[in-house]
């Protein structure tokens, strides 16, 4: 499970409006935060933070060391920017809400669903923008035409090398904001540290148990004491 900064410092001073809309959390929210790490830690589950990074760079360097040894990876998570980490061995749970479990997004996944290669994604949230996280885009380019774009020329240098050759509202976006979208794609491509693999360790069911009706979970502390039981 991991933590880390709500904006890197690095995104931050690359392009400071970057999270610069989000509203704070909510007191209640805030409350729950502070106490998951304890839940997750009384299942087994190893917790990790990162001072200077935000948690999809944590995520993203567990996945490169677990790729490295050979292993299979899978992240679990809400935010389509993790996209990015799909692979042969690196596989996305995508939650969705309202849907009873996740949605799994390998390289195939990804490019039915955003049009694009796993590779590509830095580049098509540089062009289409990510309101979520500040970021505008180019302007009067879609996700649709972002990812033509990148169908036909491979990555964002090579969209906007080729923008003469496109229509004079995509041109002038791809020329006037050429620098703006190279710092967008730097800003949405995941950073990678050195980081330990994790032990092997199986999850503490009767401990998570325990840990959720303490935190007035029930009913979840009732599925958790039935799966340590058989």
């Amino acid at each position: 499970m991991c933590f880390g900064q709500e904006s890197a410092d690095y995104r931050v001073e690359a392009y400071p409006p970057y999270h610069a809309d989000r509203p704070p959390m909510p007191d209640p929210l805030r409350a729950q935060w502070e106490r998951a790490p304890a839940l997750y830690e009384a299942l087994g589950w190893r917790v990790m933070t990162h001072a200077e990074l935000e948690a999809d760079d944590l995520m993203h360097s567990l996945c490169v060391v677990e790729t490295q040894a050979g292993a299979r990876s899978y992240i679990l998570t809400g935010d389509r920017d993790m996209f990015q980490c799909a692979s042969e061995h690196v596989h996305v749970l995508m939650q969705r809400a309202r849907q009873e479990g996740p949605d799994d997004m390998g390289p195939k996944e990804v490019l039915e669903s955003y049009g694009v290669t796993p590779e590509q994604v830095p580049d098509f949230i540089a062009l289409r923008g990510d309101p979520s996280d500040g970021l505008p885009g180019a302007k009067g380019i879609g996700a649709k035409t972002a990812a033509a774009l990148l169908t036909r020329k491979g990555d964002l240098e090579h969209v906007i090398l080729g923008a003469i050759r496109e229509t004079p509202a995509i041109r002038r976006a791809l020329i006037e904001q050429a620098d703006e979208l190279r710092s967008f794609r730097d800003i949405a491509t995941l950073r990678t540290v050195p980081v330990d693999r994790p032990p092997d360790a199986p999850t503490d069911y009767a401990g998570g148990a325990a840990a959720a009706a303490e935190l007035g979970m029930r009913r979840l502390a009732e599925r958790l004491e039935k799966a340590a039981a058989g």
